[in-house]
């Protein structure tokens, strides 16, 4: 079979040994995360400092977003700075680092052990990123492509670092004191530096590449990406400031503006992407990855409505809500397609690049859209029902919105394993 233009520019360039435990890994901790949420429903009427919350934002957001987005990113960077990896042993121990020190992390939280657990798995976290970090700056240097996507990238690396080294702060900031307040004080920094900083700015400069190379399209302006990432780091960078300051609620609109201003200008990209495409019919893999696009502004929406709100303990589920609709919304639902566009070709490569002999299938066909179609379908319907029982603080809505998350989970865990253990003719 011989690949098309698209196809071949996903062509293996890092050994899929550095790739696979990321994303299996990843695929565990969204089913657990679904596990703990539906158990642990009734925190929607807590505080957000709540542990159980803790733990599952922390899984959702290292072990499930983080996790997948560094095996992703071991496999396209190469495809963005036409080069290759620098180096794979840092590669396999940012993996190890993180594979290790999340789980700790996480049960500390959820048991709230701040002690020697919590920070055992906050300094491997932070081992984890520096081995990450320093391989994408290496990687860039030695293919000295320095375009605008490499840039979202190495910046979005570099926003990480600061997050889970702030985090670390927090951490031993519970029994040490290395900070002048304590450490929920500082919750919201440290999330907003990892969620616009990391995810935002990976996301946006990944999607930027992927979308239009999925589609065939051949729409590009680097003239729209500069002024995204521009808008993204200014906004961050004018919040951090604002934050540090203690400035009053009302100028946090100013950041506010500014992100909406990059997300709509990324809407407007992914739109004239779709719009240029030559291959007509997309499918339901971009489908919901393209769906993800218009989640983005739900957490904005409800973002406002926290800067309202803020000093109001009347909007607590509102500050859960947000958190929610970006970690299993918007997150999970360019995951969830992105994962059946990237993790076949490596395993494609994997079974049949060097191997002629033997009958060769589509990357499409090492995983089942069947599955997907019904991950989809249970994956959307649970997340507008929960999202419906935060808004209602029904508990019943909660329970049904949790079980078919956790429904969509088991069957996204059973097409990856799928995939990762297909056998070469059949």
């Amino acid at each position: 079979m011989l690949l098309s233009g698209t196809d071949s520019e996903l062509q293996q360039t890092t050994s899929y040994k550095a790739v696979l435990p990321f994303y299996i890994f990843a695929a565990f901790s969204f089913l657990i995360s679904c596990i703990l949420l539906l158990l642990n429903t009734g925190i929607i009427q807590e505080h957000y400092f709540h542990p159980k919350t803790l733990a599952i934002t922390h899984l959702m957001a290292l072990g499930w977003g983080t996790m997948i987005i560094l095996g992703a990113s071991h496999q396209l960077l190469p495809v963005l700075i036409e080069g290759k990896l620098d180096s794979y042993p840092l590669a396999i121990l940012s993996f190890i680092f993180a594979a290790t020190g999340i789980p700790l992390l996480v049960i500390s939280f959820y048991l709230f052990n701040t002690g020697l657990l919590m920070q055992a798995g906050a300094i491997l976290i932070n081992a984890s990123v520096i081995c990450f970090f320093l391989n994408v700056i290496a990687s860039i240097e030695g293919s000295k492509k320095y375009n605008v996507h490499a840039l979202f990238m190495a910046a979005a690396s570099l926003w990480l670092f600061i997050t889970t080294f702030f985090g670390l702060m927090l951490v031993f900031n519970f029994s040490r004191s290395w900070l002048p307040q304590n450490s929920i004080e500082y919750l919201s920094l440290h999330a907003h530096i990892g969620l616009a900083g990391w995810f935002l700015l990976m996301v946006l400069g990944v999607s930027t590449r992927l979308i239009p190379m999925f589609l065939i399209s051949k729409y590009s302006n680097p003239g729209i990406l500069w002024w995204i990432f521009g808008l993204v780091n200014t906004g961050l960078l004018s919040f951090i400031v604002l934050k540090t300051l203690q400035t009053s609620e009302e100028y946090y609109y100013g950041p506010f503006l500014l992100i909406l201003a990059a997300l709509l200008l990324f809407a407007g990209y992914c739109y004239q992407a779709y719009k240029e495409r030559i291959r007509k019919h997309v499918d339901e893999q971009m489908k919901i990855s393209l769906l993800s696009v218009g989640m983005l502004f739900l957490p904005l929406i409800s973002l406002l409505i926290v800067i309202v709100f803020i000093t109001e303990k009347s909007g607590s589920n509102i500050v859960l809500l947000y958190g929610f609709s970006i970690f299993f919304g918007w997150i999970t639902a360019i995951i969830l397609g992105m994962t059946f566009k990237t993790l076949p070709f490596i395993i494609w490569n994997k079974k049949y690049r060097t191997n002629a002999d033997i009958k060769t299938p589509a990357p499409k066909d090492l995983f089942s859209e069947k599955l997907f179609n019904i991950m989809a379908i249970l994956y959307l319907t649970g997340f507008f029902i929960f999202i419906a029982g935060i808004t209602s603080l029904n508990d019943i809505l909660l329970k049904s919105g949790a079980v078919s998350l956790l429904m969509s989970a088991i069957v996204y865990v059973w097409n990856v394993i799928k995939v990762v253990l297909h056998k070469t003719g059949k």
